[in-house]
């Protein structure tokens, strides 16, 4: 009986201290103050806005509506699909329903966060 007792101290003990390590970080001032100034400017920044602007484009809206009718066509018309075959045509249209709606979205004035 005795040695559960320590048990249980033990695993409080370690409960409260990773507890206490949690929290100090969470208020740390020099923590808050780096987070507080701000990014400049990184070197992944313009890679990834010149992808933003692909997939938001003219084009690429037609390419994923083309897509659509596509997959669906083969998913309709197709048949018996191998099971491999059927997941891919499905993957091929939720990509391109995700760029659709990303630019219907951004068509109707519906935006994300700005900073």
């Amino acid at each position: 009986m005795q040695s559960y007792i320590d048990i249980l101290r033990r695993q409080d003990w370690l409960f409260f201290l990773l507890f206490a390590l949690i929290l100090l970080t969470a208020i740390h001032p020099h923590a808050a103050q780096a987070a507080a100034a701000g990014g400049g400017s990184l070197p992944w920044d313009a890679p990834l806005t010149t992808l933003k602007n692909d997939i938001t484009g003219p084009v690429a809206f037609t390419i994923s509506l083309l897509a659509m009718v596509a997959c669906g066509a083969a998913l309709v018309f197709g048949g018996e699909i191998h099971e491999f075959v059927r997941r891919i045509i499905m993957l091929v249209l939720v990509a391109s329903f995700i760029v659709g709606v990303t630019n219907l979205a951004s068509g109707l004035g519906i935006t994300g966060a700005v900073v």
